[in-house]
């Protein structure tokens, strides 16, 4: 299946010069969306994985339907001021922007196999600063999986040696 036939690919969006990879168009075609699921439980197969983590907002909508496919838990990270509980926090730059991301103390136990998931790599930062998030709870990043890879804005470069797969690169 070419899953880029299911991606919108909208210019100026939300910023003159972005062409955002709208991922909504293949979110609503179940079977695309249940196809997209299980090639990336594929691509993950080999690794040893005890939970998911998936920044907030799109990576909810990939993380949790893969640890549900792998039989993992799901472990949300959010925007700073989301979470009820006691949480670790982390600035980071965007795309087009600055934020902060939080994720509970308790989310992660000392040397937990964790696998991040996401809708998109582009620059980076928004996963270097969740692998940080997970690395000061004690948590062990064995790999990165994403829906899309923007290649020609190099994220991969700031996550180090991590294993990383995508399903659609740009």
């Amino acid at each position: 299946m070419n899953f880029k036939d299911y991606i919108r690919v909208i210019p100026d969006f939300p910023q003159p010069g972005i062409r955002f990879k709208d991922i909504t168009t293949l979110l609503k075609n179940g079977p695309a969306y249940q196809a997209a699921i299980a090639a990336m439980r594929q691509q993950v197969a080999d690794l040893e994985i005890d939970i998911i983590a998936g920044p907030e907002a799109r990576g909810f909508v990939i993380g949790a339907p893969l640890a549900l496919a792998l039989g993992v838990g799901f472990v949300p990270i959010r925007k700073s001021g989301k979470l009820p509980g006691e949480t670790v926090e982390a600035d980071y730059d965007l795309e087009y922007g600055k934020d902060k991301l939080a994720l509970h103390k308790d989310s992660i136990v000392p040397g937990q196999k964790v696998l991040i998931a996401d809708d998109l790599l582009a620059t980076g930062g928004t996963i270097a600063t969740t692998i940080n998030l997970i690395n000061k709870l004690g948590g062990n990043v064995v790999g990165a999986a994403f829906l899309i890879e923007l290649s020609y804005l190099d994220g991969r470069k700031k996550l180090g040696d991590i294993p990383l797969t995508s399903l659609v690169t740009y």
